[in-house]
């Protein structure tokens, strides 16, 4: 078994950026900067054989690179379960499109989908029994939030592995936008 998903990489600058706002939440766990993405889909645990047919539908995807930039910031959950912390993506139809593509690739693979809307956002913390005030107090000094613009020319494949500090992602697989 594997755990794949398809993904956007956030640029080493952009993610620099975000790391110097991973402080100021007791207990939470923060993913390293380059560890930082966008999800487009989460295939899950899956088999290889599953994996390879995943690849070979991603591959076919074809479509234009475009420009992306994050603004905001937000939770999952509410109050004591807040399990975590994010930045979110400025509205973007070809991001919401490779997405809805990368889903179709899934169900031709035979992978079932994660049935909840597209809400792209990059995760800064993973929570656990955080303080609300803490969380709310974090979410308030990083509301304005914007990163620059960046380009998306390529997307990739990546499996997740448990590692002591949180998951390790590996990125198994690039796709071109051209």
């Amino acid at each position: 078994m594997i755990r794949l998903f398809a993904a956007i990489a956030v640029p080493a600058d952009v993610a620099a950026d975000l790391a110097s706002r991973q402080k100021g939440i007791l207990g939470a766990r923060w993913p390293r900067a380059e560890n930082l993405h966008i999800t487009l889909q989460f295939f899950g645990n899956i088999s290889e054989d599953q994996g390879d047919d995943v690849d070979s539908e991603l591959s076919v995807i074809s479509d234009r690179g475009f420009d992306l930039s994050l603004e905001g910031v937000g939770v999952f959950g509410e109050g004591v379960d807040v399990h975590a912390v994010w930045a979110g993506v400025s509205p973007s139809e070809p991001l919401s499109r490779l997405a809805k593509r990368c889903e179709r690739a899934g169900r031709r693979a035979g992978v079932a989908h994660d049935r909840r809307a597209y809400r792209p956002h990059v995760t800064l913390a993973y929570l656990k029994n955080a303080a609300p005030a803490e969380v709310g107090a974090w979410v308030q000094r990083h509301s304005l939030f914007k990163s620059p613009s960046f380009p998306v020319r390529r997307f990739g494949l990546y499996s997740s592995w448990p590692g002591e500090a949180g998951a390790i992602y590996s990125l198994e697989r690039a796709y071109s936008l051209s």
